[in-house]
């Protein structure tokens, strides 16, 4: 009996000794589970595999220092993987999850949403008819601490800011993942895209040459959506006057343009203040205060008419309306603002009064729909199961901006790439990353204009993710269909440039 006691007493013990490390969520730092499924693409089932789980980042020593959440989907059926375009895919933020082109963009799920990509309960998914997994397959993969993503637990904050958060540490770790999971799932002769989506935008820029320079990996294309501005300096004037025509947009939407504008399409009004932009607000504005005031008051007159602002207001911001300003002011008078990465959105202040809205109305829409239905999906149906709380935004900060040129390093990898193409996506509604300076990126990106005729810049009738409104979800997929085929060279063309003489 006495035996018996002690031994009762030691098995406790053990037990209860070591509670967090029996506790302790964070320990699978290289583990997958493996699901199948179909979904039927333009007409045609498409049968493929998901393979959901963590794939190391390993230190120069090749000691595991995180654990980074993936979901690969493959194509079933293809005998040769080296015609197969491989997509990588990465949001923004930064600390954001990948979420958002997963399960609302070209994956083979999409949410549960209305067709303007407003929340509908019950929360949950639905096939995607238009994801582009009948052309390539596609892996999303979450930076640390976003998603399930996560340094070791024995990592202290100042490690991880020195190993991950800023614009360099970001993308040399995440280049040496890419290496990881090409090597381990045999990739290396497929084609590859990166496309990137606000913050990851600068992350696939800056990797393009990271993975020419570093890892040998050449790429294909590389899509930009809704693209921050790649450390490409703008410069004051250019700052305050490439905002108009993203504004004369968002008046449209809300039909606070004059008549004779308002009666035409968007897409025809656009061009017009584009160019009044270029050729008139930004050497109005260069003049500063000394502009003479016949001239600011000409000015201030063409601003409102393309704002659907007052004169006075404009005045009041000498000529420069700052963004904030113009989400609460537009439609102040009839009690709402409107959002700031889409701005069809509407939300409701405390006060009418202010500078500022009191909360971004679009995200926290987005948030309200992504949330339950990527929880719901990954346990249910890609069967990963963990009690790590998935960061829809993850803990980052501070990030380090400096040194940013991912802009230039696109640039750089697109001269020593002739294979290398790009392409941008832009919503016109956009108002975080509006769309004419993400026109203003490829024109300074490459000043001498040798490699124009390998940049696309497509736009589109809604905001940040453009792809939540159904219309331009298949428009925006089939542009991406349209642009993967473009940059697969033809058998035997070489990576050449040649002379013309």
């Amino acid at each position: 009996m006495k035996l018996y006691r002690f031994f009762a007493i030691a098995i406790v013990w053990i037990a209860f000794s070591h509670p967090i490390q029996a506790q302790q969520l964070n320990t699978d730092m290289d583990s997958t589970v493996t699901t199948s499924g179909q979904v039927t693409i333009k007409g045609v089932p498409v049968k493929y595999t998901a393979t959901t789980g963590k794939l190391p980042v390993w230190d120069e020593k090749g000691k595991i220092i995180a654990g980074l959440f993936f979901t690969y989907y493959e194509r079933t059926g293809i005998a040769d993987r080296s015609k197969r375009p491989l997509v990588i895919s990465f949001n923004g933020g930064p600390g954001s999850a990948s979420v958002w082109m997963h399960i609302a963009y070209t994956g083979p799920k999409i949410l549960a949403i209305d067709d303007e990509g407003y929340p509908v309960q019950p929360y949950g998914i639905k096939d995607n008819p238009n994801s582009i997994l009948d052309v390539a397959d596609i892996v999303y993969v979450n930076p640390v601490n976003t998603g399930y993503s996560r340094a070791i637990d024995e990592m202290d904050d100042k490690t991880k800011a020195k190993n991950f958060f800023g614009v360099k540490q970001d993308i040399e770790y995440l280049a040496t993942w890419i290496n990881t999971f090409v090597t381990r799932y045999d990739r290396w002769t497929s084609p590859k895209f990166l496309i990137g989506e606000s913050y990851g935008t600068p992350r696939v820029s800056g990797l393009s040459l990271e993975l020419q320079n570093s890892h040998w990996m050449y790429l294909n294309g590389v899509i930009l959506v809704s693209p921050t501005d790649l450390g490409i300096e703008r410069g004051t004037v250019p700052e305050a006057a490439n905002f108009l025509p993203y504004y004369t947009a968002a008046a449209w939407f809300h039909k606070k343009l004059p008549s004779d504008l308002q009666s035409k399409d968007l897409v025809d009004v656009l061009p017009e203040v584009e160019k009044y932009t270029i050729d008139e607000l930004t050497p109005a504005i260069s003049k500063g205060g000394f502009l003479p005031e016949a001239e600011r008051k000409e000015v201030a007159a063409r601003i409102a008419r393309y704002t659907g602002l007052s004169e006075k207001v404009v005045l009041e911001h000498n000529l420069r309306i700052p963004k904030t300003f113009f989400w609460k002011e537009l439609l102040r008078d009839e009690g709402f603002n409107i959002g700031r990465l889409d701005s069809r959105y509407l939300g409701i202040d405390k006060e009418a009064t202010g500078s500022r809205p009191d909360y971004a109305a679009e995200l926290t829409s987005w948030l309200h729909s992504f949330t339950p239905a990527m929880n719901y999906y990954a346990k249910n149906h890609l069967k990963y199961e963990t009690d790590l709380k998935y960061n829809m935004f993850g803990p980052v900060r501070p990030w380090d901006r400096s040194n940013n040129t991912t802009g230039y390093d696109l640039r750089q990898a697109m001269a020593q790439n002739p294979y290398l193409n790009v392409l941008v996506q832009a919503g016109y509604y956009d108002g975080g990353t509006d769309y004419f300076n993400s026109k203003y990126n490829l024109w300074q990106m490459d000043p001498s204009g040798k490699l124009r005729d390998r940049m696309d810049w497509k736009g589109y009738r809604s905001g940040h993710m453009m792809y939540l409104r159904k219309e331009d979800l298949k428009t925006a997929n089939d542009d991406l269909r349209e642009f993967i085929s473009k940059s697969l060279p033809a058998e035997g063309v070489p990576a050449q440039y040649r002379r013309t003489n």
